[in-house]
């Protein structure tokens, strides 16, 4: 396969790969312990909802899923009503899928489209993908009605460095500040020019932080993925550090160090996997030649939703590629993540929720999920 147009690493990202040339990892000085209530207790749950998911933008989708103008996609994930769009100017925007008529759902299919107009199912109010109100029939059968005054509700929202960022109404907007600080780190990467190939959302019977957890550390990788992937990567030679309140982290490949090779940004890549814990959230997992975005939506204390995007270069040119794309998804898709890591969480969250443990160990090669529940904490407690 060939690899993704050359792109140029940033400075954080290079300190890492020294770090991992030197034989340095990341750890903790000691085992912590972390309330097993945190995964478990539904007023906590609220609490979370209220100062971290309606508070915090986060990201909503990768900039691909809507690769061209005049495109739109409903979103139902956190539970909420909304439609993607990205207008004849190519910007995007996160709107209420609801009729500014009479509350009507606006657009009813899951799957994206073209809409150069959105177009009401009840009485056929339409909009145009950047929200303004086009017509409406019978216009004058409202007197005075001001145009400009019902288009779409929108959410604030921001898009770089290859992914949508939205936050609710009332949110801290002000926060838009990481997707521009993060944008670099993912321009490395080729992300804004990346090609959508599938995605999926999956349904997992745990708490959010135990899915987060388990992209916070490697410790799990050579047991856990034994039949995976685990063959692919070195045992606990992990590297980590903070951008802002965000986690970047890099894991040592196979015979990484004989592949290290600074001057050249893909081969960079084939030896050392790059990932990105975005608070409070979404976790990306940068492949040697494509992208996996998960985005996680929790729904209960026990459940959340988690969509899947998997993002590569450019579109499959032949059937080759397309068999090849194909395996990754299936490894990790339906194998790592599917049938290993959400599983484990699943399985944690029935064995926290009997009620057996008051708290759960963390050990040295977990720190990454020491410094986020710190994180979490943090947020809790804030203004």
């Amino acid at each position: 396969m060939d690899m993704p147009t050359r792109q140029r690493p940033t400075e954080g990202q290079l300190q890492l790969a020294r770090l991992l040339a030197g034989g340095e990892g990341t750890k903790g000085d000691r085992v912590t312990t972390v309330p097993a209530s945190v995964y478990t207790d539904p007023v906590r749950f609220e609490a979370e909802k209220a100062r971290l998911f309606e508070r915090i933008p986060q990201v909503i989708a990768p900039s691909a899923l809507l690769p061209e103008p005049s495109m739109a996609v409903t979103h139902d994930g956190f539970g909420l009503p909304l439609l993607l769009t990205r207008d004849k100017e190519g910007r995007a925007h996160v709107f209420w899928n609801v009729c500014r008529h009479r509350g009507t759902r606006l657009v009813e299919a899951e799957d994206v489209q073209r809409a150069a107009r959105i177009t009401c199912p009840y009485h056929a109010w339409t909009y145009k993908a950047d929200g303004m109100l086009a017509a409406l029939p019978r216009p004058d059968s409202f007197p005075g009605l001001d145009k400009q005054g019902h288009g779409l509700r929108a959410l604030p929202s921001h898009e770089a460095g290859g992914l949508i960022w939205f936050a609710h109404e009332g949110g801290d907007d002000a926060g838009f500040a990481d997707a521009a600080m993060l944008a670099p780190e993912f321009d490395a990467f080729g992300l804004a020019g990346h090609h959508l190939y599938r995605r999926r959302l999956h349904d997992v019977a745990a708490n959010w932080k135990l899915i987060m957890d388990a992209f916070l550390e490697s410790y799990h990788v050579q047991r856990l993925h034994a039949s995976t992937i685990a063959r692919f990567f070195t045992d606990g030679i992990t590297v980590a550090d903070m951008i802002g309140r965000h986690q970047r982290s890099a894991v040592g490949r196979t015979d990484y160090l004989a592949r290290i090779d600074h001057g050249d940004w893909p081969a960079l890549r084939s030896a050392i996997t790059f990932a990105y814990q975005l608070f409070p959230a979404s976790i990306l997992i940068m492949s040697p030649d494509y992208v996996n975005l998960m985005v996680l939506m929790p729904r209960g204390v026990g459940r959340t939703l988690v969509e899947d995007f998997m993002l590569i270069p450019q579109a499959p040119r032949d059937a080759d590629e397309i068999e090849h794309w194909d395996r990754s998804w299936t490894l990790l898709d339906e194998g790592v993540f599917a049938g290993e890591d959400y599983r484990a969480a699943a399985l944690g969250q029935e064995g926290l929720s009997s009620g057996a443990l008051d708290e759960v160990t963390l050990g040295t090669l977990e720190a990454g999920i020491r410094h986020f529940h710190d994180q979490v904490e943090r947020a809790l407690a804030g203004p």
